[in-house]
């Protein structure tokens, strides 16, 4: 161990949950225990009641992380299970506990355990996703400052969001280490095999939407982009639509149906082990937001060397820099339309800056970003 603490304890979503937090909650704590910590991941019990998830399932159905203690212990609806929640993580006596964050609605839950744990003198860290949601509802505001003024400091991966904490917490502790690398979905296969693996033409050029399709992410925009006039002097490119869709489906199969054989959904939650073939086959990653604050999506890129495009929103830009990993765009459908022509036509080669930028994102990073608080 470098000089870290010895036990420390992280609370939010990890196996049997799924998701790209559980993943960060679970790639974190074997970075602690790489460096010689004593680390206990700390879940849910219930995560979300299932008449407010949007999606099929919560749960993972791949097998438990290997080398990770994990306890199913909180309730994020019952008041009494937050007190107990938050004794027993008192008599754990940790030297630093981490309460992932990135939902309003998870504030109540947190904030309570966190108030009672750190009676133990333990340090607690807000590890915030994001504070304020892409999708407002009332109450956000007073839920969210409820979990800041439980915590002792906070760690964010982008500037935008570390701005929104030091507008609801501005007297204590913060910093920004940007997202780290999503490294545990295996090493990279040859396009062909991925393309095999997929079912897919092997003479196309294939852009990737990746993940939870929620109305926030911009489909709508890539699609009415992908009907852009100019495109049709491709007719090798196709666009690969890969997750769950968390927003009504509707109006992006009848925009999809529009297109033709052109547009390739894939609307099923992707398994762990069949993310390196969505990555590995395509061409471009690409992230039409409409607001953001950082992505893991991104990270997945950066760990295949994938180049990307994003939209001029959140901290996507501070991620991906125009010209050396991709393209940033205007958050507009022209301008999505115009960087998908130039990838189209051009056919840039970012391998180096991608190469070069992936250097910038460790877990290691993460963990002395925490312990520093």
């Amino acid at each position: 161990m470098e000089g870290g603490p010895q036990k420390i304890a992280i609370v939010g979503p990890a196996y049997p949950y799924r998701g790209g937090i559980a993943a960060f909650s679970e790639r974190l704590a074997a970075e602690f225990v790489s460096r010689g910590s004593q680390v206990q991941l700390v879940t849910f019990t219930l995560q979300y009641p299932s008449f407010l998830f949007p999606g099929k399932t919560q749960y993972s159905d791949g097998p438990a992380p290997q080398g990770l203690e994990i306890c199913r212990m909180l309730n994020s609806c019952n008041p009494f299970n937050w007190i107990s929640t938050g004794r027993r993580l008192r008599r754990m006596k940790a030297d630093i506990i981490v309460f992932a964050f990135w939902m309003p609605f998870m504030a109540p839950a947190l904030g309570t355990v966190a108030r009672i744990a750190r009676k133990s003198g333990a340090r607690c860290i807000g590890l915030v996703h994001n504070l304020i949601p892409h999708e407002h509802k009332p109450g956000d505001k007073f839920f969210s400052r409820y979990f800041c003024n439980s915590v002792d400091g906070f760690v964010t991966m982008s500037d935008s969001v570390l701005k929104d904490i030091r507008s609801f917490a501005p007297a204590k502790p913060s910093t920004m280490c940007p997202h780290p690398l999503y490294d545990h979905y295996g090493v990279p296969v040859p396009r062909e095999e991925a393309i095999e693996k997929l079912g897919l033409e092997k003479d196309c050029r294939y852009l990737l939407f990746f993940g939870l399709v929620r109305d926030y992410k911009g489909l709508d925009w890539l699609l009415e982009a992908f009907e852009d006039p100019r495109l049709t002097q491709f007719p090798e490119l196709r666009l690969i639509v890969a997750g769950e869709f968390y927003s009504n489906p509707e109006k992006y199969q009848e925009a999809a149906r529009a297109l033709g054989d052109r547009v390739i959904i894939r609307p099923d939650f992707i398994p762990d082990d069949m993310v390196r073939y969505y990555f590995c086959a395509a061409d471009l990653i690409v992230q039409p937001y409409k607001t953001a604050t950082q992505s893991g999506i991104t990270q997945i890129a950066y760990h295949f060397e994938k180049p990307m495009l994003v939209t001029r929103v959140g901290g996507l830009p501070e991620i991906v820099p125009d010209g050396v990993a991709g393209y940033v765009t205007e958050p507009t459908v022209e301008s999505i339309a115009d960087a998908l022509v130039s990838f189209a036509s051009d056919r840039p080669d970012f391998s180096e800056g991608l190469a070069s930028q992936k250097r910038k994102y460790s877990w290691k990073k993460m963990a002395e970003a925490i312990e520093s608080l």
